[in-house]
């Protein structure tokens, strides 16, 4: 798999599921069994089939997993045996089966089936009795999206960005950058080498699948031992070890002694993370609609101009290079142009059209700055981090002079200190990640609303189970 197929979702196929009447049953069977079909709502008919009739008939007092039998069932002796299991999957392929256009003697489904198990689909289906065709991709209509798993890294990441939007089908798939870019913010945040190393162990721990009460996380510990990582390696880099302990010496600058500095190292990657969502983005909305959506999108190349004009004038200010905000303005104003006839163009026109692309303007300009300037939480709260920890520190320290009761104090003060320094700080820096992640970055990456690929799938039980 090269590169760029990696970052895009799985091609989809648009099929068309053909059978002779006697072979419908045996092919949707084969279909449900196989998993891999997405198929089309075509009928609103809501009259319950003769299957989710007699599974009303029963009493059930929780739900049910469907299945399906193999061969055709006895509905009423279904329902006399109290399987409802049985029932429900029936009742499902009775439902495809209505979306099911008739011709003479022949009925065809249509759905959507990821090109990697096309082959899988045309064995099963063929061998029911039935044939699958491939059809073309109608006009206007985007298919269902399908993202690749790549392993247990991509896997970890992808709930940041299934939560925020399901990624549009034509667009780059952004879960691996996401990851990565939520993971540096967190560390720059919880800078600590030995809180780190806690939350290392922690996701080591739910690899391991301990404890069991918390299995289900199991999939995220790629996540959490890259947030740990990240975190121990800015410990590192502020000299933090569950605090000012003396433990490392900074390897680049002490948060409290240089808050300065670390606010403008926070503001300055911001503004590559800035950079690479605008570069993201581009590249969605040429997807999407080709040059002149990605030339006049304020998430395209015209607000990725204007972002750039304003770093380069605001460089040339604090440099004092005349030509640099000369070039700033230049390709700032551009971007500002691009961006006005694209807003204008979306707008109803006339008077109205030209007010409404004014304020839209003013907004993305300030919106922008803001965005930037948001970035410095990533001090800040990195700064109250650190306080805690010394404050913590300090605490156990002076206690620790006062004998053998002292220095049980100091103990209990640090591991107490810690602990509620490493849940408080864990909570804070996780939410102001996020926040970052989807207000200043997700906002430019993504632009449509794609739809999740869901797959109808009802397992096959054997002649033998049924017995």
């Amino acid at each position: 798999m090269t590169w760029r197929e990696s970052v895009r979702p799985v091609r989809m196929q648009r099929v068309a599921l053909v059978a002779p009447h006697d072979a419908v049953r045996a092919t949707l069977v084969a279909v449900a069994d196989a998993g891999v079909v997405e198929v089309e709502e075509t009928s609103a008919e809501e009259l319950p089939t003769a299957a989710a009739a007699a599974l009303q008939g029963l009493r059930l007092g929780a739900e049910v997993a469907p299945v399906l039998s193999p061969e055709p069932p006895d509905l009423e002796a279904l329902a006399a045996e109290g399987r409802a299991d049985l029932l429900a999957g029936e009742a499902e392929l009775q439902h495809q089966a209505r979306q099911a256009i008739t011709r003479g003697r022949v009925a065809a489904l249509v759905g959507w089936c990821p090109d990697v198990s096309l082959d899988v689909l045309t064995d099963r289906v063929t061998a029911a009795g039935g044939v699958v065709v491939p059809l073309p991709a109608p006009r206007g209509l985007d298919p269902p999206t399908l993202l690749r798993t790549g392993g247990d890294v991509q896997r970890s990441f992808a709930p940041l960005v299934q939560t925020y939007a399901t990624v549009p089908y034509v667009d780059a798939d952004p879960t691996l950058l996401a990851g990565l870019a939520y993971v540096v913010m967190f560390g720059m945040m919880f800078g600590d080498a030995g809180q780190g190393l806690l939350l290392v162990g922690v996701g080591l721990l739910l690899r391991a699948g301990r404890p069991h009460t918390y299995a289900r996380f199991q999939r995220i510990w790629p996540f959490v031992t890259a947030a740990g990582a990240s975190a121990t390696l800015f410990g590192v880099l502020y000299g933090e070890f569950f605090g000012p302990t003396g433990v490392l010496e900074p390897l680049w600058l002490d948060p409290l002694e240089q808050p300065v500095q670390l606010l403008v190292a926070a503001i300055g990657l911001g503004a590559v993370l800035l950079s690479l969502a605008y570069a993201l983005g581009i590249v969605n909305r040429w997807r999407e609609g080709g040059l002149r959506r990605a030339l006049y999108a304020p998430s395209g190349i015209a607000g990725a101009a204007l972002f750039l004009g304003l770093g380069l004038f605001a460089g040339g200010l604090y440099w004092g290079q005349d030509l640099l905000v000369a070039a700033g303005a230049l390709v700032g104003l551009t971007g500002l142009a691009l961006a006005a006839v694209g807003l204008y163009v979306a707008s109803p026109g006339g008077g109205a059209g030209v007010s409404q692309s004014v304020v839209e303007l003013f907004d993305l300009v300030i919106r922008l700055l803001t965005n930037v300037v948001s970035f410095a939480r990533l001090a800040a709260f990195g700064l109250a981090h650190a306080a805690l920890n010394a404050m913590v520190w300090d605490a156990a320290t002076a206690l620790a002079g006062s004998g053998p009761l002292g220095w049980l104090g100091a103990a209990a003060v640090f591991v107490a200190g810690n602990a509620v320094t490493f849940t408080l700080e864990l909570l804070v820096a996780g939410i102001q990640a996020l926040r970052l992640e989807y207000y200043e970055l997700f906002s430019r990456v993504f632009d449509l609303e794609g739809r999740p690929f869901r797959p109808w799938h009802v397992p096959v039980v054997s002649r033998e189970a049924l017995r």
